[in-house]
This record gives C-alpha cells, structure tokens and sequence, in this order.
C-alpha cells in the first residue's frame, strides 16, 4: 500500500512528460509534413515540364526536392514582369480575347480571375478584419471574417432600406474551409481587434486557443464580482 502513492507519482510524471513531448514535436511533425506535402504536389506538376538540360536531376542524378516550386515561381515572376510591359499586356489581352470566346471557358476564368484579384491586390480589405454578428439567434454571437462592403446588385437593392450592408463569411468549427456568405447591417457587426490568423486559431481549436487581448487605453474594463469565500 505504501508503494502506491510513488507509483502513481511515476506514471503521472510519465505521462506529463509525454504530453508535453507530444505539444513540442506534434505541431513541427505536422508542419515538416505538410510542408514536404506542399513541395512534392508542386514537383509533380511541374518537374515533368521541365526541359532536361535544366534539370538539376539529370547532371546530379539525384532528386532535388523544391527544384519544380522553385521552377514555377521564377516563371510566374517572369510572366508577372513582362505582363507589365506593353507587349506582354498585348499578349495577354489577345490570350484573353480567345478565352473569353469559349462559352464555359469564359465563366470560369472571369470568376477564377475576379477572386485572385479580389485576394491578392494590395489595398484590398478582404478577409483581413474579423468580427461577431449574432448569430443563429439574438443573444448568440458568432465569429465571422470580413468580406467588403456589399456591390452592385445586392447593394441596390440591399442599402436601399436605409442602412449600409457588410458581406461577412461564417465559416464553421473546427474545419474553417467553407461557410455562409451573409449580408448584414454594418451596425450589427462588431469589429474586433484580433488578426485573421487569430480568427482561424480560435475557431479550429473550437475557443480553446483565444488571441491575447490588451484593451486600449479609456476602453471599459469588465468588473468582476469579488470571490465568495466560504467559511
């Protein structure tokens, strides 16, 4: 009986051990794979393109991985220069005219297209604020990420009513890959001060990993109640 609480002692310390050996190597196993992952989807797809003489395999005799991401990032960074020139954007216009010629072709492409630019142009605002509206019912509130203030049609019809609308994207938990792209009063949104990447952190551990938060000086504190102590 004597020995038992020293061995409970040992395997609790085991264990403590353990689990935090796992939070060190999980999160870098997992990144080292998904990384490695990344760069051999990347060499498939454009290692077989590559002409041999400017393969580094064929003077080495040993596979380099990265050698097609590299590939494909020097040749997208070359045509990203020369397209701003005037006979690359002649170029491209004319690539363009042909495609916009192709009745399903030309769908996909202007809608492939509009997204890139929507995400990738400097000044734009998308998905780089977060916020909470309440949702699915007042009195519960759910995270969403700021898409832009609503165009064209939908802001018509939508800001008629008086009140500016936000198109905000709920995504769900713990997997933030899809969601519900919704309209609301720019008055019932509350911003809030965490990054996107804070956002995502949040919702994918299910609220177990919150953002740290330093409100601003003359924001209200919370008060809280003073503890109960029991006599």
């Amino acid at each position: 009986m004597s020995d038992s609480p020293e061995r409970i002692s040992l395997a609790g310390r085991l264990r403590n051990n353990f689990l935090t050996g796992l939070i060190i190597c999980a999160p870098l196993a997992i990144t080292i794979w998904l990384t490695f992952t990344f760069i051999d989807w990347a060499d498939s797809w454009v290692t077989p393109y590559i002409p041999q003489r400017y393969d580094p395999q064929y003077y080495f005799n040993i596979t380099i991985p990265g050698t097609g991401l590299v590939m494909a990032v020097v040749l997208i960074t070359i045509i990203g220069f020369l397209g701003k020139n005037l006979i690359g954007r002649s170029i491209v216009n004319f690539g363009e005219s042909i495609l916009h010629r192709m009745p399903l072709v030309r769908t996909i492409y202007r809608s492939v297209k509009q997204i890139l630019e929507t995400v990738l142009k400097e000044q734009s605002t998308s998905f780089k604020k977060c916020g909470l509206i309440e949702f699915p019912s007042p009195g519960m509130w759910a995270l969403v990420f700021i898409s832009g203030d609503a165009q064209g049609e939908i802001a018509a019809k939508l800001n008629a009513e008086g009140e500016e609308m936000v198109g905000v994207f709920l995504p769900p938990t713990p997997v933030p890959t899809a969601g519900f792209l919704m309209f609301v009063p720019r008055s019932k949104v509350i911003m809030l001060d965490m990054t996107p990447e804070e956002g995502a952190k949040l919702l994918i551990s299910g609220g177990l990993i919150a953002p740290d938060y330093r409100p601003s000086a003359g924001a209200p504190t919370a008060v809280l109640p003073p503890p109960v102590v029991q006599g």
